[in-house]
């Protein structure tokens, strides 16, 4: 596995992308079109990222349920926007057996089998969810219900790609109650945080916080909130979303409650979520041409220790010397792997690990032993240095703060020199097709510029900034009157 292994980015930033999942050992596709597989390695990186978001999840005071994977097809006609918004994208169960055909070479779908009522494989869980709230709520003692649920969703897409867009994909999904709007909403935004600082304190992504236009918000909700991201190629991600639902669903399923009065309200709601998309963010915002770079915080394995030996004696040796190193490490809560393979030179395995995306790499022979020393390889700048076994830990741990320090530094840098103010239609088509990144233009707040602008550049307005001053302008489209700034960008 040599550096030139993977197509440069320069050259081909959507090949390069295939290729290091792949190459990474992180996913695959399926035989099931537009379906993946999560290799152990991938699955591992997602994991860590579940754990950490669930202990965020429950120390602001949710719990976790789960709800079943199909949904009877009039649930979803019951918010008209939320099945509207999901209508193409939802696959249909009819039939529930199956029979051997005639000749009996193959089977056939059993006619007599058909479904009284179709199910829709969820695509989202909102009606589902409502309708059990509607037996689990009477009274504003029943209130707040915090709930959230680890799942896997269908939505089925005609256009695939690894991670950022998948017929089926993991996630979660949060659905909570509420008995007022004031209640919804600061859930809303509270989530939205929480969503902020998993991006930028584990994954290592600076993110803005915004609001979408009415024409992106989620399907069914007032206002959703989102993280956006912007990527090594100049296109922004949305990483994740918390919708604000009003009493859309209440109303739709009677959801309704006591309050203290004896008098019968409709609750309010909010959902809220991120999913394996995470994964094509953590992917393409730090990666370089030699394979993954993982934030410490996420990596399955923070550090890796290859022996460098000629005999089976002197692997002896340092094995019992790095055996004491990695109870030190695993103590002080580093995990750390040795890979004293028999069947690959070091020059092989250093290659695979970088591809992989682990962050240190220690690397000790018998010199070393003898030096009481060893080799430390950062994987965020290539550094090499050889340091002390003494205090070995301390410095480990004090350089994978670096690692994750440097590549949200790294990263937010690129931002910044990618975020470009414009006040013409002309300087923001040049710019969109020059350069990319994120745009901050006049937008006059009509859907039909918003279309326009959509359909000529491709470029969508990714969000409204919760941090937006108002500056008076003119909409760099139509040139009606504009109050402030929207973020615009091509998106995945």
């Amino acid at each position: 596995m040599s550096k030139k292994s993977l197509t440069k980015r320069s050259e081909d930033y959507s090949l390069w992308y295939n290729e290091l999942v792949k190459k990474a050992d992180l996913a695959e596709n399926s035989d099931v079109r537009g379906c993946m597989i999560i290799k152990p390695h991938g699955f591992a990186i997602w994991e860590k990222m579940q754990r950490k978001l669930d202990d965020m999840f429950k120390e602001t005071g949710h719990e976790n349920a789960y709800f079943p994977i199909f949904i009877p097809k009039s649930y979803l006609s019951k918010e008209a926007s939320h099945v509207e918004g999901f209508a193409k994208e939802c696959a249909v169960v009819t039939h529930y057996r199956l029979k051997a055909s005639e000749d009996g070479k193959s089977v056939v779908v059993d006619p007599e089998a058909k479904l009284e009522e179709e199910l829709i494989v969820r695509p989202t869980s909102e009606t589902i969810i409502w309708s059990s709230y509607r037996n689990w709520i009477q009274s504003y003692r029943d209130l707040p219900l915090l709930l959230n649920q680890w799942a896997n969703v269908v939505r089925w897409e005609m256009r695939t790609r690894l991670f950022l867009r998948t017929a089926e994909f993991l996630w979660q999904e949060g659905h909570t109650a509420h008995a007022t709007a004031e209640e919804a909403v600061a859930e809303t935004e509270q989530m939205l945080d929480v969503y902020a600082d998993f991006a930028e304190n584990y994954l290592a992504i600076p993110v803005l916080k915004g609001v979408k236009t009415e024409s992106e918000r989620f399907a069914g909700a007032l206002d959703t909130y989102c993280i956006e991201a912007l990527m090594q190629d100049g296109k922004a991600l949305q990483a994740g979303t918390s919708h604000f639902l009003g009493q859309n669903f209440a109303k739709a399923f009677d959801v309704k409650f006591a309050d203290k009065d004896g008098k019968l309200e409709y609750v309010w709601g909010t959902s809220w979520g991120v999913s394996t998309r995470l994964m094509g963010a953590l992917i393409m915002a730090h990666s370089d041409d030699s394979g993954l770079i993982l934030p410490p915080r996420l990596a399955p394995k923070q550090v890796v220790i290859v022996p460098i030996y000629r005999s089976d004696e002197d692997l002896e040796k340092i094995s019992a010397r790095v055996e004491e190193i990695m109870q030190d490490l695993r103590k002080a809560g580093i995990s750390v792997h040795y890979d004293k393979r028999d069947t690959q030179r070091p020059g092989f395995k250093f290659a695979e690990w970088e591809m992989k995306g682990v962050p240190l790499r220690l690397a000790i022979g018998m010199r070393d032993l003898e030096n009481n020393q060893i080799e430390v390889a950062r994987r965020d700048t290539f550094e090499k240095t050889s340091h002390s076994l003494d205090g070995l830990t301390e410095y480990v741990q004090a350089q994978l703060e670096a690692i994750h320090e440097n590549i949200y530094q790294k990263a937010l840098e690129f931002r910044k020199a990618n975020t470009h103010y414009v006040d013409s239609y002309e300087e923001f088509k040049q710019i969109l097709e020059k350069d990319g990144g994120f745009i901050y233009a006049h937008w006059d707040g009509t859907a039909e510029t918003e279309n326009a602008i959509k359909n000529e550049t491709k470029a969508t307005i990714r969000c409204i900034p919760l941090d937006n001053p108002q500056e008076e302008g003119t909409c760099i489209y139509s040139g009606k009157p504009s109050k402030q700034r929207v973020v615009f960008a091509k998106a995945y």
